[in-house]
């Protein structure tokens, strides 16, 4: 199920990116181009999915420091005049030889497995009770990144590695520094808004659309407008108004409306209901996780997913401002789809250990039971 059910959501995209490019290719161009690519897309993210499985958790520890420097490397060097390319504003992507490159979703994949060796480090187990150890490592890791984030700028971003780290952290230390941290972290995100116009704009928009409905307001009203038309039961495939004239980035940001749309609420809560059954499954992995960095890893990596999905969802239903966060498994692209299966087979890989230390001792106890009869 782990694997069956992202296998199900990566299909309803791959259903709604084709009809969106179907609906596109009226005004020209080849209808088959976007779903060709990201069906391409799907079978790169299975083909990393099968290499991290054979990844055991002590591969995992031996190499997220370099995990880590190399995301910390890439998100750094977006900045770089013809690597670094500026997409509305924002520099959040790399020029790679033939493809584009978000360094972000490669930082949600190793920040997970560094925070969980740092978490469950013998040193940092020994003082877990000190605020240094809220320093180091989850404060180091959060500063590490949000600097280069920051300066991209992604906001969005920043938000999802924070989280991420404060409920690893939770899950090792207990609640006594992160709540000064959650404290302080709305303070310094209100701060960024108020300082930058661009944000502050983004924040008006997002608070009362309508004073702009035109102009900043336009996106957030479509999207809502998007799920009105779809009431219940939808449109019928193909068939969304909004998604062909009005809805922008209808195949990345803002596919979860288009559903909206032509499925309804019965779509939209069919997928909803999907992320959650998943969730469900994860946890099970989690709860028998053997050692505590297998258990750290199994929370970071699940949260890597499902707050992405909380923030996208929030983002287009106006219960917070948009952040520009993919969709996991749903979204056209591919650095979000090849990163979000890499986390699927970590997880699996993490599950087949779960299974395998029983039997060894099992086999080890029955062993030691056979000596003791040829003893006797």
């Amino acid at each position: 199920m782990e694997v069956i059910i992202p296998l199900i959501i990566s299909g309803c995209g791959l259903v709604m990116i084709s009809s969106l490019s179907l609906r596109k290719s009226m005004a020209g161009g080849n209808p088959y181009a976007a779903p060709l690519r990201q069906f391409q897309y799907i079978g790169l993210g299975l083909t990393l999915m099968v290499l991290c499985l054979s990844w055991s958790s002590s591969s995992v520890r031996k190499h997220c420091g370099k995990l880590f420097a190399l995301a910390f490397l890439l998100l750094a060097i977006t900045w770089i005049p013809g690597i670094g390319i500026k997409v509305g504003g924002a520099r959040r992507w790399l020029s790679l030889i033939v493809i584009r490159f978000q360094p972000l979703e490669l930082a949600l994949f190793a920040v997970p497995a560094f925070m969980a060796d740092r978490l469950t480090d013998e040193e940092n187990v020994m003082n877990r009770g000190n605020f240094q150890s809220f320093i180091r490592p989850t404060l180091m890791v959060i500063a590490m990144m949000a600097v280069p984030l920051l300066l991209q700028p992604n906001l969005g971003g920043t938000i999802i590695v924070t989280a991420i780290c404060f409920v690893m952290h939770i899950e090792r230390r207990g609640w006594k520094y992160p709540i000064w941290g959650v404290i302080l972290g709305i303070a310094a995100v209100a701060v960024l808004i108020l300082i930058a116009p661009y944000r502050l704009r983004r924040f008006n928009a997002f608070w009362d659309p309508w004073a702009d409905p035109m102009g900043k307001g336009f996106q957030i009203i479509q999207g809502l407008v998007a799920f009105a038309n779809g009431s219940l039961t939808g449109v019928g495939i193909g068939k969304g108004l909004q998604e062909e004239i009005y809805l922008p980035e209808s195949d990345t940001d803002y596919i979860f409306p288009a559903i909206g749309e032509e499925f309804g609420l019965m779509g939209t809560m069919f997928l909803l209901m999907l992320y959650a059954l998943w969730t469900w499954r994860v946890y099970y992995i989690y709860r028998d996780a053997k050692t505590a960095f297998t258990k750290s890893l199994a929370l970071g990596l699940t949260a890597s997913v499902i707050f992405p999905m909380f923030v996208n969802v929030a983002g287009v239903t106006k219960l917070m401002p948009l952040s520009g966060i993919p969709m996991p498994f749903l979204s056209a692209g591919g650095s979000s789809m090849m990163f979000m299966w890499a986390k699927v087979g970590l997880l699996m890989s993490i599950k087949m250990e779960n299974r395998q230390k029983p039997e060894k001792k099992a086999k080890k106890a029955e062993g030691e039971e056979n000596e003791d009869d040829n003893a006797e």
